[in-house]
């Protein structure tokens, strides 16, 4: 097959790039020699044209409204699999065999505990402190408590850091919880599946028996399973940044908590949730569909539309059924909060303004409801979603370290400030 090249005019030159073509999705123009060759660099802010990295962990056809994990579609994977299951394949490529599964399951589960001064280390906290806080401070300080899995050169290393991330990970987000509102610490059960065990970790108390629904428990697993892994988002952009530079795992997965902490990003459904709340009841979405069309009211309807999918987020068909099903199981299918996330989401999807425009509801504006239901504050919403996204984070980080291509990332500017100019002394300013 001949190799497509893009050529580019300057004047009275032209100068050939070779294009890149992948396994599917768009090609890409390589521009690696571009400065070389020219003494130009690109503008694009945001990255949004940019592919700054070749990887076969995840694949999103935005037009589509499709995700793929390994190859496997995010809608087979949250009908058939389970949030350890699609951890082993996003760190090893492919489904593993039933005793592979099991092995996994065991590791992951013998490393749940944290070393026990992490306990006093959370005491160097406001009782107040947001627990997104509380998590970015104590995963970057995993450093200072395992310094058997730093040493990224290391292939075994990098393995034992990684199954701590993602065992640990749980435990952590639930002693901050637990911190947040004042109660004890719940030690990890062994005896309890990855999403029983930190719903355990968060709502049992001393005094009395905590019964984990299984329902609920599946529920809570497959929010994690749809948020394990979504490309090259900003967070994970993040890690691969401070990866690049061959920070320890534990930094580089900080960096991409305290990412995912903005409300353009991780905060997102805490800020559809509270919108929700805001509208009220189904009587006042009129009111609110006006008032999102106005440019110049400055309220937006969270929970739609999406950066990068143009078609209905196909992770979001599959939270609205969760929703459904964890509020009839609670006795809340009644909820307010719910009629008026359906009747706004009927209304959006036939409104030609919201139509023409692509705001189909997006991952966020259901999976609020649910976690509000099964009794999370809206605080932790976040961290739940770092959670669930640390293995996304792991595998992007164990493949760009593996990558033979790897540079120390170093974006370019388009400058637009003051050429040189002379010091002048204070007296004559």
């Amino acid at each position: 097959m001949t190799e497509k090249v893009a050529k580019l005019t300057l004047g009275d030159q032209t100068f050939d790039f070779p294009v890149l073509q992948g396994s599917v999705g768009p090609d890409v123009i390589d521009i690696r020699s571009l400065y070389a060759k020219t003494g130009l660099f690109t503008y694009d802010p945001g990255f949004t044209s940019t592919a700054a990295c070749d990887s076969s962990i995840t694949y999103i056809d935005g037009d589509k409204g499709e995700l793929l994990y390994r190859g496997y579609p995010i809608d087979q994977l949250a009908e058939k699999s389970s949030y350890t299951e699609v951890c082993y394949l996003l760190l090893y490529g492919e489904l593993p065999t039933k005793a592979q599964l099991a092995e996994f399951d065991d590791l992951v589960t013998r490393h749940t505990m944290v070393h026990e001064q992490m306990h006093y280390f959370f005491r160097g906290f406001r009782r107040d402190a947001h627990p997104m806080a509380v998590m970015t401070g104590v995963v970057g300080a995993m450093a200072a408590f395992y310094h058997d899995s730093t040493d990224i050169t290391d292939p075994q290393q990098r393995e034992i850091a990684s199954i701590r991330m993602i065992a640990k990970m749980p435990t952590i987000a639930a002693m901050a919880y637990k911190y947040s509102v004042g109660q004890p610490f719940v030690y990890p059960r062994n005896d309890l599946d990855y999403a029983s065990n930190f719903l355990h970790m968060c709502f049992s108390v001393p005094a009395e028996q905590y019964e984990v629904s299984p329902e609920i428990a599946r529920a809570m697993d497959l929010i994690f399973t749809l948020h394990a892994d979504h490309e090259q988002n900003a967070s994970t952009s993040t890690v691969r940044l401070s990866g690049s530079s061959d920070a320890n795992p534990f930094a580089c997965i900080a960096a991409g908590v305290a990412c995912l902490w903005g409300p353009a990003h991780g905060g997102a459904n805490e800020a559809a949730l509270n919108m929700l709340r805001q509208i009220g009841t189904v009587e006042r979405i009129p009111e609110f569909i006006a008032r999102a069309k106005d440019k110049n009211d400055p309220f937006r309807l969270m929970g739609f539309g999406h950066r990068v999918y143009k078609n209905y987020d196909p992770r979001a068909k599959v939270m609205q059924e969760t929703a459904k099903k964890v509020l009839d199981i609670l006795g809340v299918e009644n909820n307010p909060t719910l009629q008026v996330a359906k009747e706004l989401e009927r209304i959006a999807l036939e409104d030609e303004y919201f139509v023409d425009r692509k705001l189909y509801p997006n991952v966020d504006f259901y999976s609020g409801i649910i976690l509000n239901a099964i009794g999370f504050p809206t605080s932790m919403f976040t961290v739940l979603f770092a959670v669930a996204r640390t293995v996304g984070w792991i595998a992007q980080w164990k493949e760009m370290i593996a990558d033979p291509q790897k540079k120390i990332g170093r974006p370019r500017q388009l400058y637009n400030g003051s050429p040189a100019r002379e010091y002048q002394s204070i007296d004559a300013r």
